[in-house]
């Protein structure tokens, strides 16, 4: 029986094709994770907003623990500028509004806006 010898440009291509695949599996990875982060920053902005329409503003200690639940979520540079901070009357209209950074790269600007029911 007689071998046949090998060819370095299929090897080549089979390197290739694995590397590529790689990298794919490894950009889809990174994806996924971030929209896990989102959905995390999704789902605390949905119970603070709660919390304001009860009390009719973010209050001041729910700020200050809104804020470490972000961080923790991996959210950086975070702002709530345009955020309903002071109370307002029953049945007027709150606004929570967060934004900042995933990671890197990734921006965030998460809203929800609501009325007061307390």
């Amino acid at each position: 029986m007689k071998r046949e010898s090998g060819n370095v440009g299929d090897f080549l291509a089979i390197c290739i094709c694995m590397l590529l695949m790689t990298i794919l599996m490894t950009a889809y990875m990174n994806s996924v994770h971030v929209i896990e982060k989102k959905e995390d920053v999704n789902q605390i902005a949905r119970k603070y907003i709660l919390r304001m329409e009860s009390a009719g503003y973010l209050t001041e200690e729910d700020r200050i623990i809104l804020v470490r639940e972000l961080e923790a979520a991996g959210v950086t540079e975070i702002s709530l500028e345009n955020t309903t901070m002071e109370w307002v009357g029953y049945g007027e209209e709150i606004v929570l509004r967060i934004r900042g950074k995933l990671g890197e790269s990734y921006e965030i600007d998460e809203k929800r806006v609501s009325t007061a029911k307390y």
